[in-house]
């Protein structure tokens, strides 16, 4: 079994009044997000109640349970209660006094960090509800719930594997198509000991494949396959919010050897994937790809001010800059015509980022908590200089390596790698052949280019990335990837 220090583990949790207030209980289910496994389940009737404080009493209840398993997991919490899922995510206030308590107490079980939240509409919340269901029966027939008694596991099995299925892909997939039709083709004819440029030359940064339905860009550059790399079993690293500016620390010489290696390969014409078997060699998979337009929020107040803005702090919204980059940006994608849905951190200045854009496309936005910014603890809202003078062995510590955690608790970019990795995974899972708008933030987009060429951690100190830039990563169903654009900000010239 995984060891707990990297486990992640899934709580839905439900409740239910019958007659709010009325008899109440609550159910919650423990899930291994890979196989589905049901690890552990909780509920119990809990008299009378309103729905909304059943409803806590579950999320506390699954809460717990998983750290009677894993007390050092990262948590997932799905639950369909908007009120729950929203006043725990911090966007909405919690007034009611019977509630308050409940959700301090939530809080309390994991570290803020260590718990994100997803609504779910209730059809895949069936297990948690059917385990509510069940506490509110036994509580009618003057008794409690017990785990022997309980079907909920086996009557939604079936339901939870169809839920969890891919959908089909739908749609026009954006240029990558065309541009995988004429690499078979190249192929076919006895042209796959050529370069990907050679193959397809229509595939370069000045044609049309710098990114789906792009205009010349010359800054782009070739996007042949690259192996992807795993973010759980290489550390990984990132930049911070504000962009400010700060040195990393000489590579060990084991990265050295490794960036010479590319660069060498480069050199001789090779990805580095062909270096090491992969990509071509290896039979890339050249059906459409799930393509990941990455696009930087625009200005806030902190930004110009270099300072470190991530989950952790105040929230910012957009500054009248900021609003004035996500209508430019927003045009500019409309021009493009490519983007078929548009996913969002949950953070405010993405979310009004990505309400521009959905405005101008006529889409609508889904919130990924996976998406949100690095918690940079203590230091948010300072900038480089106030943390180096307020917390200079925590800040060398953390230039040194992706597993040092910012100052009073926030994330390491380790942890962050990890949440970020399993959103992509998602998120391609369920967008195979489509393109799709992910707004962001600096760590994540840095962590998606740098995990996509495979480079090392302190890669991360090496890329510029503006506000309200765009960048784009096709991701195939064999786990090659191939970085289309990095940081292009033409549109807001």
């Amino acid at each position: 079994m995984t060891s707990s220090s990297s486990r992640e583990v899934i709580v839905e949790a439900d409740g239910g009044s019958r007659g709010n207030p009325g008899p109440a209980g609550y159910g919650a289910v423990v899930l291994d997000p890979m196989t589905g496994e049901t690890l552990a389940e909780a509920a119990e009737y809990i008299g009378v109640a309103t729905n909304n404080v059943a409803e806590y009493k579950g999320l506390v209840a699954g809460l717990k349970a998983a750290r009677s398993l894993f007390p050092d997991a990262t948590v997932h919490v799905r639950m369909d209660s908007k009120l729950v899922v929203e006043q725990m995510s911090g966007r909405w206030k919690i007034k009611h006094p019977d509630m308050k308590p409940l959700a301090a107490e939530a809080g309390r079980v994991f570290p803020a960090g260590r718990v994100r939240y997803e609504w779910i509409p209730r059809e895949r919340n069936k297990h948690a509800d059917r385990l509510a269901n069940e506490a509110m029966d036994a509580g009618k027939q003057g008794r409690q719930w017990e785990p022997s008694d309980s079907t909920a596991a086996l009557d939604t099995a079936a339901a939870r594997n169809a839920a969890t299925l891919p959908p089909a892909p739908s749609g026009p997939p954006g240029d990558a198509t065309a541009g995988a039709a004429r690499a078979r083709a190249a192929l076919a004819t006895g042209a796959g000991s050529t370069t990907a440029a050679s193959a397809d030359p229509g595939r370069t940064g000045t044609g049309t494949g710098a990114w789906p339905g792009s205009v010349a860009r010359p800054a782009a550059q070739d996007d042949g396959l690259f192996a992807a790399e795993e973010a759980l079993t290489t550390p990984a690293s990132g930049d911070f919010e504000a962009e400010a500016g700060a040195a990393a620390p000489a590579p060990a010489p084991a990265a050295q050897s490794a960036a010479a290696s590319a660069q060498s390969a480069a050199a001789s014409g090779q990805s580095a994937s062909a270096a090491s078997g992969q990509g071509w060699s290896g039979g890339p998979d050249m059906s459409a790809p799930a393509t990941f337009v990455l696009l930087r929020h625009g200005e806030t107040a902190l930004t110009p001010e270099k300072r470190f803005s991530g989950s952790g702090g105040t929230d910012p919204e957009l500054s009248a800059a900021g609003l004035r980059q996500a209508e430019a940006v927003a045009e500019a994608l409309a021009a493009r015509g490519t983007i078929q849905e548009i996913v969002s951190s949950p953070l405010t200045r993405c979310r009004q980022t990505a309400a521009a854009v959905a405005a101008r496309l006529g889409l609508d936005v889904r919130v990924e908590q996976g998406l949100r910014e690095t918690d940079f603890g203590a230091w948010e809202g300072l900038t480089f200089g106030e943390v180096r003078e307020r917390h200079p062995e925590d800040l060398d510590a953390w230039l040194a390596s992706p597993k040092a955690a910012p100052t009073g608790g926030g994330e390491s970019f380790a942890t962050v790698a990890r949440r970020v990795a399993a959103t992509r995974d998602r998120l391609t899972a369920a967008h195979a052949g489509r393109t799709v708008l992910l707004v962001t933030h600096v760590t994540p987009i840095k962590t998606l280019i740098r995990l996509a060429l495979g480079a090392p951690p302190e890669s991360l100190f090496r890329m510029e990335l503006s506000a309200a830039s765009i960048s784009a990563v096709a991701y195939y169903a064999d786990g090659n990837a191939s970085v289309r654009l990095l940081n292009d900000t033409s549109h807001l010239r």
